[in-house]
């Protein structure tokens, strides 16, 4: 049973159900949780949620009348009266739910989870969130104003699968082909910016407005006076002078509809500029940069690097980590350590040559060793054909195969690379 009461009124033992309101206005990332922790619930009752939803049947209901003494409710029976009055009950907590039913997965949930369980949850946030963010670009290109309510849940979302599973959802951005390339984009840089939120210990508020701003700093790209499908939906093959306009179109249509976060504003104006200030609009500079603009120019730069293009395949993730850190002068380096840190020496979907002379792609990463990760074969230079894929797990094969280097398919002479590395990833993962 649901009740909404007052945040004042809330008590260790009860199972919050909802937080009312924008997720800004409280510091955490679970909105169904029981409260056993005394300075959880002082920092809820010190945000400025106003009430909150909790479940009587998975913990305490209020120990005081919501009215006035004496006071009755003209909408319930003396046999209601007496059923819901406040009953003596001991101070121990209880350690699990009153009642214990079947349920479907839990989005918001952040119980840990194996890569191969959080991948049909991964495709699920994915499928549902790039709805709303292909909306949000259709209205913008209509004049509609965006309201930061209106994507909270699409952070919320990709957050909490990142918690369960922090390769899942990203390992899908890089290995699924999506012809809308700038809906996939956004979704992509979104999460890599949560991801690299958590690795560099970034407070919940800040890693909400990272995702956030991830997600939403191409806005302008919508109101570019272009008709992209002529471009393949890419807007990367965009004439620079027509595409760097995207910018300042993005940051006042996100200013004038009023209640974004400043941090969200200011990465749509400055995710292009550069740490030696060759990049754009203000040509600024190192610290002048402000941090989530550096966190965003290093995830929207990977991803482009390694998303697929009309004309073929993206560049291989590892390599494209190795190309970055030669690109002196462009990123923050101690960000981008971070960054490497976060995707591991060998990201989801990234080719390998192995030791035993086979191609194999990144599948998962070993949370021990990400200089040994599981991948799955699929072709040997030996014979120069396609094999049965076979996951191997380089960290506990005992030395029987390891990886020599990083490769491009094509130059094997294979082809339409892309769609070989979803089946992979795929199948890889398939029934968890």
């Amino acid at each position: 049973m649901l009740k909404r009461i007052n945040v004042a009124d809330v008590e260790l033992g009860m199972f919050v159900h909802k937080l009312e309101g924008s997720w800004f206005k409280h510091p955490f990332w679970k909105s169904r949780f029981l409260l056993q922790d005394e300075a959880m619930l002082n920092d809820l009752q010190s945000s400025d949620v106003e009430a909150v939803v909790i479940d009587i049947a998975k913990g305490y209901d209020v120990r005081r009348p919501a009215r006035m003494p004496g006071e009755a409710n003209p909408f319930q029976s003396n046999s209601q009266l007496a059923r819901t009055a406040p009953r003596p009950r001991p101070r121990t907590l209880p350690r699990t739910p009153a009642i214990v039913e079947p349920m479907k997965p839990d989005m918001r949930s952040t119980a840990p989870n194996s890569i191969g369980r959080e991948f049909g949850l991964a495709k699920q946030v994915a499928g549902k969130s790039r709805k709303v963010i292909s909306r949000v670009f259709l209205e913008s290109r209509l004049g509609k104003a965006i309201k930061a309510s209106y994507v909270e849940p699409v952070i919320d979302n990709i957050f909490c699968s990142i918690q369960r599973n922090p390769h899942a959802f990203n390992g899908l951005m890089r290995c699924k082909r999506d012809n809308e390339y700038v809906y996939r984009h956004a979704l992509a840089v979104s999460a890599l910016m949560i991801s690299l939120g958590r690795t560099m210990k970034l407070t919940p508020e800040q890693i909400r407005q990272a995702g956030m701003a991830g997600l939403l700093m191409d806005v302008g790209i919508g109101l570019l006076p272009v008709d992209l499908t002529l471009y393949g939906g890419d807007y990367r093959n965009l004439d620079p002078g027509i595409l760097n306009r995207h910018i300042m179109l993005g940051y006042e249509f996100l200013e004038a509809g009023g209640g974004m976060p400043a941090a969200v504003l200011d990465v749509a104006l400055n995710h292009h500029e550069l740490m030696d200030g060759s990049g754009y609009p203000n040509r600024l500079t190192g610290e002048r940069i402000d941090l989530f603009s550096r966190m965003a120019a290093i995830c929207d730069s990977y991803d482009s690097m390694v998303s697929d293009t009309v004309d073929g395949s993206g560049m291989d993730p590892a390599s494209s980590l190795q190309q970055m850190k030669l690109m002196k002068g462009w990123f923050d380096p101690a960000i981008l350590e971070k960054f490497i840190e976060t995707l591991g020496v060998f990201p989801i979907g990234s080719v390998v040559l192995l030791r035993s002379d086979r191609l194999a792609m990144v599948v998962a990463q070993d949370p021990a060793d990400y200089s040994r990760p599981r991948v799955q074969p699929f072709y040997t230079n030996i014979t120069g054909k396609f094999i049965r894929a076979e996951e191997i797990a380089l960290a506990t094969c005992y030395g029987d195969d390891e990886i020599a280097g990083t490769v491009e398919p094509s130059d094997f002479g294979i082809e339409d690379f892309p769609r070989i590395r979803e089946r992979l990833f795929e199948n890889a993962h398939k029934g968890g």
